[in-house]
């Protein structure tokens, strides 16, 4: 049988119908169902005791009330063929009711006659029952009492005790088997799927028992039947699908076909396509279902199943497409409707249609199909389906227990737990959320993740998460959630990652990047702007192509006036992490985009209320000017949100502060006042005003801590306003600090009241870093408290660097790190932070660092006895009085580093200084004895007068006279070395130059090593272009001398044959073609290879052309003339020689070859044996004529020889013998490969004119040989 009948009908694959070019089925006529076919249209009643009269009744126009004939049957003791024939009119008819009612009284009329009379009644009545239970409600119908309920289940009751009432009479009567067959299928179609059930298990135990027992029965059947009941075969393929072996089923349902091509009620194309499609042929399956509706068009099952077909179609297009438009249209109008018109009953094409409804929300219409699903289907699946259906409807309308209802039902009827229906478990989650029982909604939602990761699934976990975060970053007590976020950032990520992949066609959801930008804000703040700025991106390929500017040349004013048309919000948010990250400049581009966009919101009249926006985005603009320096902009900016909203204080504390500033003296310091004034519980204005008092009182602050005016406001700010307000504690814990750091520390007790001062300040930071964990100022004053009590510097530094990384260019930040690194000795870093904060902005004069520059050099000169480190800390030192020449204190450090180095000069050896140094150092001491005096008489000297005058008269007695002796000895020992010294320096001076000179050399040569290099390289890479050009020229030329023009047309052809050969000289040849077809293909693929190797220098060449084998020596052979000599060209070809002599002597001249080689001989002899020679004479190769075939495989050149590699070289070894003999053989040598140098070879040897081609061959094997 063929595939085509195996797959659904004749003369086509899967059911569809024959060509027009198919003669053999062209009469054929389309099958018929031949259901109820032996039911005549009238039956005659023999009247009892009158054999020549009878009663006739019409089977086609039956009375509705069977009551009449069954009367008339019993009293005329009517056989029983008659009962079952008027039973199954009624069942033609669909009234099956009235042919049970039959089939009963004809039972009960039979139980007085032989019992086996009634037996065939008994099992048609098995037959309506069976029926009737497809029909019945799956469970009980609202409104009706249990024990009046008709639904399957009682049918199937029913059914059986027929069954088991004709089993009774003969349990081997046929049709029972195939009966008990069905009935075993209805009631696993009705089997609730048991939640134990394993997830992996295709079907329950106890289902797959009963599909076991129904196999068996229609084994049975079979069995009886010989094989020939095809219902039963039928019956074998529908209990195979159940068990979910769907690669049996379909061999059974084509077994069926293949026997029965007229069947078409039941269809078996049906059964056929659904296995097809569970099998993953969804085109096949689609074939099947056609030949179905072409056989049979009013078939409902076959309608709906090709809806079902174009449904799934259309959720592999993008739904605003046009064929998504197309496809669904065609499912719903084409397909599914008729299914409903043809059976408004039928389950899937309501659970179809009720999904149809509820994407439009007319909900009336869905609850009455879903529930029709639920009541007539027994498949499990559609009744998952119609309580999923009703579920949503109760969602869609708020009833949250009834939908949550429906949703259990939905996954219960599925096998629920760990199988179960999946939407349904996501719905019952979505429900949770809306209750606002997260944990519950996780818990699900984690459930369904261990039993599939689904798209959906994994965004609303994932979101969850993420909201659990944020809400705790605004609760007033926070809890560590970094689990949770952890958890969401990594199942966003997830979905963000799906995205990517073309297959599963997913679009971008702004929703999860948007959170994912949150998750990110704190911590890694360079993603959160990625998630914004593909955000932006997904928002511009929205805007459709009559928004763009017409001159798109410009991309930077496309996108600028692209971003016009984006929600003011995300560029809003944009710019604030450009902002953070220093590009203050491209923050403000986005701030103005922003603002654009709100006024277009505003011009357009959409329902936004851009007020508020347009003031914190302005606001967030004037940040960005003050970032960027541009003050008037910021304040032209603060002062026209203040014309807006006069009430704005954010806005009037900058420009307050902005004025203070710009006037430090009058206009600054009134605003600040006022802005107190008008706002006394404002923290941000008190925070400020703290500020400003600390500004204020730092020149001169009282001695006592509670009198000073920053700290009295920080108290009052903290006692009666906010506690825990995180500026003033910090503020706080500053000034304990600074007091602490002023306190005497002479006697144990003031040590102690010192450390006791700190401890409070350590309260303060501590109690702020509660309130927020990152707040870097306050672990900033915790480590200053470390150092400076407890001199632990190692933890200090930990904490001073994280600080560091947490806040940018604060010259505060790298001081500490310099006085850190400058307790532990480790001057170059200290010095190194010194001047990272000198470097800092409005820092560059801060006579306060320098001094600890000064300070930093001192102390390295001084454990290093080095006078260039004493020098720098003099430099340092009076940069800073230069800077504050009205702070005493400077002037004495200057008057300090200068004593230092007349001392430390001193101390040195005298090799080791000169006259020079000894002479500035006791300038310096002259001015700092003379600064020291005017330090002395000054009001307040930053040390006792006393100790002053006591260093200056030092300085003035001792110091000088060490110095002036100092500086005479060492001119004494400079003039008695002033030889010695001066030959010292010569040499010095000598040995630098030489290595200088040294270093210039190498630096030349490496230089020049260099450009060799590159040179090498340039040439390489220009002798390979001129190769690929050449040969791609004489490829050019060989398919130019393969073409001729036409004399008729005088279009391009390509050339002919020659004329055939004689039959000898073909049978000869024949072999010798194949065999120099082969040795090209090898010749090709050596030159190749030797390409690839080109740039590996001679020696490799060398040692590959010793690695090769030797191959056979190649003799020459006439190829026999051509019958048109004028036109053709004869040709002579090299075969393998045979010759057992010529391997011989092959052998040998390859040794010798080789032996050539090793010892770097570039001319080599070869020899070529010609056609009948034994052994030919040996020549001498010359520069002008070519190797002959043994050379080239005897040396590997570099690019087959830079020239036409092997077969050229044979081919020009040809040409050059037959030069040689051209007055005895008078011919041409043309290879049937046209290529250039051959052509140019056999015009050489032919004593032709052309001499450049010639020449062009020998010029390659020139180079050749220059490379070997």
């Amino acid at each position: 049988m063929s595939s085509s009948q195996l797959n659904g009908g004749y003369g086509a694959a899967n059911g569809t119908s024959p060509g027009p070019s198919q003669s053999q089925h062209s009469q054929y006529e389309l099958p018929k169902s031949k259901r109820f076919s032996d039911i005549p249209s009238t039956i005659d009643i023999p009247v009892q005791d009158q054999d020549d009269e009878a009663v006739e009744i019409d089977l086609e126009v039956l009375a509705d009330d069977p009551t009449e004939l069954c009367t008339m049957f019993e009293m005329e003791h009517a056989a029983r063929t008659y009962w079952m024939t008027v039973a199954l009119a009624y069942a033609k008819q669909k009234k099956i009711d009235f042919a049970i009612e039959m089939l009963i009284r004809g039972s009960n009329a039979m139980n007085n006659t032989n019992p086996r009379e009634k037996l065939s009644i008994v099992a048609c009545l098995c037959w309506m029952y069976l029926w009737k239970s497809r029909e019945a409600p799956r469970v009980v119908p609202e409104g009706q009492f249990v024990s009046e309920a008709k639904t399957k289940e009682f049918y199937l009751q029913l059914a059986t005790q027929s069954l088991n009432e004709a089993s009774r009479v003969n349990p081997a009567f046929p049709p029972l088997f195939l009966a008990r067959g069905v009935l075993l299928l209805l009631r696993a179609s009705l089997q609730t799927p048991s939640k134990a059930t394993t997830q992996g298990a295709a079907v329950d135990s106890e289902k797959s028992e009963l599909l076991r027992s129904a196999l068996k029965s229609f084994d049975d059947a079979l069995r009886v039947s010989q094989g020939k009941n095809m219902l039963a075969v039928m019956g074998k393929a529908r209990a195979f699908f159940s068990l979910g072996r769907y690669q049996d089923s379909l061999a059974a349902y084509q077994d069926v076909l293949s026997k029965m091509p007229d069947l078409v009620d039941p269809d078996p194309r049906i059964g056929i396509g659904c296995c097809f499609w569970q099998l993953g042929y969804k085109e096949d399956a689609k074939s099947a279902w056609e030949r179905c509706l072409e056989i049979n068009p009013d078939s409902k099952i076959a309608n709906i199943l090709l809806g079902l077909y174009y449904l799934d179609a259309s959720g592999h297009v993008p739904t605003n497409s046009p064929d998504f438009i197309r496809l669904y249209k065609k499912a719903m109008t084409e397909y599914t409707q008729k299914s409903f018109k043809l059976d408004k009953d039928l389950p899937l094409t309501c659970a179809t249609f009720a999904n149809y409804f509820l994407s439009r929300k007319q909900f009336p219409n869905v609850d009455a199909l879903a529930h029709k699903a639920i009541q007539h289907t027994d498949v499990n699946a559609i009744a998952s389906d119609g309580w999923y259906l009703l579920a949503r409807k109760e969602h869609y309308d708020g009833e949250v227990d009834r939908a949550l209802d429906y949703y259990r039902r939905a996954d219960d009827a599925r096998g629920g737990a760990e199988r179960g229906f999946l939407p349904a478990k996501f719905g019952a989650a979505q429900l949770s959320v809306i209750k606002n029982d997260i944990g519950e909604a996780k818990l699900r939602l984690e459930k369904m993740m261990q039993q599939s990761r689904s798209y959906e699934v994994t965004v609303l976990l994932g979101t969850l998460y993420a909201e659990e975060v944020f809400a705790n970053q605004d609760a007033a007590v926070k809890e560590d959630k970094s689990a949770e976020a952890k958890k969401a950032i990594g199942l966003l990520e997830s979905i963000r990652s799906a995205w990517k992949d073309p297959k599963k066609n997913l679009t971008p959801d702004a929703a999860v990047l948007l959170n994912l930008a949150r998750l990110y804000e704190s911590e890694h703040p360079e993603k959160a702007l990625q998630c914004l700025q593909q955000v932006e991106q997904l928002e511009i390929e929205q805007i459709p192509q009559s928004e763009y500017p017409e001159d798109r040349e410009d991309e930077a004013k496309v996108r600028a006036t692209v971003r016009k048309l984006l929600p003011p919000q995300l560029l809003n948010n944009i710019g604030c992490f450009h902002s953070q990250d220093g590009k203050h400049e491209l923050a403000s581009e986005f701030f103005e985009a922003a603002l654009d966009a709100c006024m277009r919101i505003g011009q357009s009249g959409e329902d936004l209320d851009t007020d508020a926006l347009v003031t914190t985005i302005s606001f967030n603009l004037g940040r960005s000017y003050e970032s960027e320096a541009k003050t008037d902009k910021a304040i032209e900016c603060y002062e026209g949100l203040l014309k807006r909203h006069d009430d704005y204080t954010d806005a009037r504390t900058r420009l307050a502060y902005l004025k203070l500033r710009k006037f430090p003296n009058k206009e600054g310091p009134d605003a600040v006042a006022k802005l107190y004034q008008d706002n006394p519980s404002d923290l941000e204005v008190r925070a400020l005003y703290g500020w400003f008092l600390g500004k204020v009182t730092a020149k001169k602050r009282p001695a006592n801590l509670a009198e000073d005016p920053e700290q009295r406001h920080y108290k009052h700010t903290l006692q009666n306003y906010d506690k825990h307000d995180r500026y003033a504690l910090v503020g706080m814990g500053n000034l304990h600090l600074m007091s602490a750091r002023e306190m005497r520390r002479e006697t144990e007790a003031d040590r102690q009241k010192r450390s006791a001062a700190y401890g409070r300040a350590v309260e303060f930071f501590e109690k702020a870093l509660q309130l927020d964990p990152k707040n870097a100022y306050a672990a900033q004053g915790i480590a200053i408290a470390l150092v400076e009590d407890k001199k632990d510097y190692k933890n200090a530094l930990q904490v001073f660097m994280k600080v560091r990384e947490t806040i940018r260019d604060n010259a505060n930040v790298y001081v500490n790190l310099g006085h850190i690194f400058a307790e532990l000795k480790q001057w170059s870093k200290a010095v190194e932070n010194y001047e990272a904060a000198l470097a800092t902005e409005g820092k560059q004069n801060d006579a306060g660092i320098l001094s600890c520059l000064g300070r930093t050099w001192l102390n390295k000169g001084r454990s290093e006895r080095n006078m260039d480190a004493y020098k720098m800390a003099l430099e340092y030192a009076q940069k800073a009085l230069a800077v504050a020449p009205e702070q005493i204190h400077f002037k004495f450090n200057v008057a300090f580093v200068q004593i230092q180095l007349a001392m430390t000069i001193v101390s040195i050896r005298e090799s080791e200084r000169n006259s020079l140094q000894i002479e500035d150092a006791a300038e310096g001491l002259e001015a700092a004895i003379k600064a020291l005096d005017e330090i002395a008489a000054a009001q307040s000297p930053p040390y006792p007068k006393h100790d002053i005058e006591q260093r200056a008269n030092m300085a003035r007695n001792t110091q000088r006279k060490q110095l002036e002796r100092a500086l005479a000895s060492q001119k004494e020992y400079e003039e008695k070395n002033k030889e010695r010294l001066a030959a010292a320096m010569e040499l010095r001076q000598k040995e630098l130059k030489r290595r200088e000179e040294e270093k210039r050399k190498l630096e030349e040569k490496e230089r020049e090593r260099q450009e060799k290099i590159k040179r090498e390289r340039e040439e390489i890479m220009a002798r390979d272009r001129a190769l690929a050009e050449a040969r791609a020229e004489e490829e050019r030329q060989r398919l130019d001398a393969e073409m001729t023009t036409d004399s008729e047309t005088g279009e391009k052809m390509k050339r002919s044959k020659g004329k055939k050969r004689s039959a000898r000289a073909g049978s000869e040849n024949a072999p010798n073609q194949r065999e120099r077809k082969g040795r090209a293909m090898k010749k090709k693929k050596a030159r190749s290879v030797d390409t690839g190797d080109e740039q590996t220098g001679e020696d490799n060449d060398g040692e590959e052309g010793r690695r090769k084998p030797p191959r056979k020596k190649q003799r020459l052979t006439r190829k026999g003339e051509s019958a048109n000599a004028g036109k053709y060209k004869s040709a002579e070809i090299v075969v393998d020689s045979d010759d057992s002599e010529d391997e011989k002597m092959e052998d040998d001249e390859l040794d010798r070859a080789e032996q050539r080689l090793e010892r770097g001989v570039k001319a080599k002899k070869a020899r070529v044996v010609s056609d009948g020679e034994s052994g030919s004479e040996l020549s001498d190769r010359g520069d002008d004529d070519g190797m002959d075939v043994d050379e080239q495989s005897g040396d590997d050149r570099e690019l087959g020889g830079a020239g036409g590699g092997e077969d050229d070289d044979e081919e020009e070894t040809v040409a050059t013998r037959r030069g040689a003999t051209r007055a005895s053989r008078r011919v041409r040598i043309v290879e049937e490969s046209d290529d250039e140098d051959e052509d140019a070879g056999a015009a050489k040897a032919s004593g032709g004119e052309e001499e450049e081609p010639a020449a062009k061959v020998d010029t390659s094997m020139v180079d050749d040989d220059d490379e070997e």
